[in-house]
């Protein structure tokens, strides 16, 4: 009996893991080409991108920033229409700390993405641009973003990298994935002429 527990118990950890993995697979997610990959650091080539932004989503208000633009996605548009979630959800993005933005899927961005109903929510752009890029995981706080960031900083100086923009951190999965399994990122800007190691 307590073996056949065990089995059970270890059957449905797998599944429920898988799912975690499965559910992040399943949104389109932003694109990007890779120049220089270095363990969990790479430098990235993203096109410009369609996002819709709210503010005033900093550690203590994300919850509420998600919300708003979860609405919007939900139908507060001029369209009334239903938009995919897509991964990842960017925090501070166009170097506004605090700022949270959804990536618009490819085929809404092609025919316009409908404006917001909610005067604290707007469609823009972020500029097509050159990033170095740090994965990390757990759960998000200002703790775990500081130390990714020294990371990602640290990482920058040994390949004689600089950037004079502001970090946005990128976060891929849904709250009830457990924090080892969580796909985190931390960016920071290049200078579009800075070239990458192979």
């Amino acid at each position: 009996m307590k073996t056949y527990l065990l089995v059970t118990a270890g059957l449905a950890g797998l599944v429920f893991l898988a799912a975690c993995t499965a559910s992040r697979a399943g949104y389109e997610s932003a694109p990007y080409t890779v120049s220089q990959t270095d363990g969990k650091c790479e430098v990235r080539d993203y096109p410009e991108l369609v996002v819709a932004s709210t503010g005033d989503a900093s550690s203590s208000g994300r919850d509420g920033g998600f919300m708003r633009l979860f609405r919007y996605i939900s139908g507060q548009n001029e369209r009334s229409e239903k938009i995919a979630m897509t991964t990842p959800v960017f925090m501070g993005a166009n170097g506004e700390e605090g700022k949270m933005s959804f990536v618009v899927p490819s085929d809404v961005a092609k025919k316009g993405a409908p404006s917001p109903k909610a005067n604290d929510v707007k469609v823009e752009t972020i500029p097509a641009g050159r990033w170095a890029v740090l994965r990390f995981s757990g759960n998000a706080s200002p703790k775990s973003e500081a130390a990714a960031l020294a990371d990602l900083r640290t990482w920058m100086s040994q390949n004689k990298l600089s950037s004079s923009g502001k970090p946005v951190f990128a976060y891929f999965d849904p709250p009830w994935t457990p924090g080892p399994m969580r796909r985190n990122e931390v960016m920071l800007p290049l200078p579009a002429t800075v070239p990458a190691k192979p």
